[in-house]
């Protein structure tokens, strides 16, 4: 919905992924109607998925032109910095190419409102001597991953700003919960321990890190399809915890009193020591308020895994 009048057709590009899929899903519950798209179609679903791919230009903007689209939400390209992490150059062209062209096919058919999934690791090295850090501080990128991410971000402002469209970026924090497949601590150390094996994580004990269950982003992304105009084109959305990697596992210990976590020191070679993220923006301006905490979204994630592991209904691929 925008303004509190609902919107003709949602385009979510990546809806076979993590999130995508899940605001799909969220969507088409609440009566929303959903264009579903990827790379890979799928048909063989309760949720089908059409192809297409957020490079090919001509073929985007006709399926934003075939049906009607009203808004985009756009989840599509590498999802973080563990994807191809030995082929920069198609993480870059797939994240900045892709999210132009998103936006050139919303410019194009007049969509009303386009929302960019972006990533806390557009931040990158963050000042020292914060306690908070707002959305405003300078973004300074250290791998290929954020700085695309970043990117992504000045275009949305540019398209903004030199065409008037409507467009919000949110950066979401580490994203857990059911289908995600790429490589994620909490996944992996569930998986250890619903099997009955020790779980070794290599580094952390002291590292601080800021995990959101994919229903908060979810619930954040609702939100903002449905505000109307906002006073600020970017927000972070992160769940309620700040917490060591070695506290995130005694979490895990309290729902699986059994569990033999141990956790190694030093930082994660693939994030940047940062102070907690501020949500003070999105709370005022769009009424996000994590609602998953941490040793909840820990319990159902584990559920959902267990069931995956066992074969049963719903479980889908852990």
């Amino acid at each position: 919905m925008t303004d509190g009048h609902p919107v003709a057709n949602i385009m979510i590009t990546g809806a076979h992924g993590l999130i995508g899929h899940a605001l799909r899903v969220a969507l088409e519950a609440a009566g929303s109607s959903v264009v579903a798209t990827d790379l890979v179609a799928r048909t063989d679903s309760t949720h089908p998925v059409d192809k297409v791919d957020v490079l090919d230009r001509e073929a985007l903007r006709k399926a934003v032109a075939g049906n009607e689209v009203g808004a985009i939400v756009h989840c599509g390209g590498a999802s973080g910095p563990m994807v191809r992490p030995d082929d920069p150059s198609h993480v870059w062209t797939v994240n900045t190419m892709g999210t132009a062209n998103v936006l050139e096919a919303a410019r194009l058919e007049g969509v009303g409102k386009v929302v960019y999934c972006s990533s806390t690791s557009a931040f990158g090295r963050t000042p020292d001597g914060l306690d908070r850090v707002p959305e405003d501080v300078p973004l300074r990128p250290t791998t290929v991953y954020a700085a695309s991410k970043a990117a992504g971000e000045h275009i949305a402002d540019a398209y903004a700003e030199q065409f008037g469209m409507r467009v919000t970026s949110l950066r979401f924090s580490w994203v857990y919960g059911p289908r995600r497949r790429t490589e994620c601590l909490i996944r992996d150390a569930l998986l250890e321990v619903l099997a009955g094996r020790p779980a070794r994580i290599r580094y952390g004990r002291n590292f601080h890190r800021q995990y959101v269950h994919v229903d908060d982003v979810v619930r954040a992304l609702r939100a903002t399809l449905e505000a109307g105009p906002l006073p600020r084109r970017s927000y972070t959305i992160t769940g309620d915890s700040y917490l060591t990697i070695g506290e995130v596992a005694q979490t895990i210990r309290e729902v699986y009193p059994d569990a033999d976590i141990e956790v190694g020191a030093g930082v994660d070679p693939q994030d940047e020591v940062q102070p907690r993220f501020d949500i003070g923006a999105a709370e005022r301006d769009l009424g996000y308020r994590p609602q998953v905490s941490l040793r909840e979204g820990i319990r159902t994630y584990g559920a959902w895994l267990a069931r995956g592991i066992h074969g049963e209904a719903g479980g889908d691929m852990p």
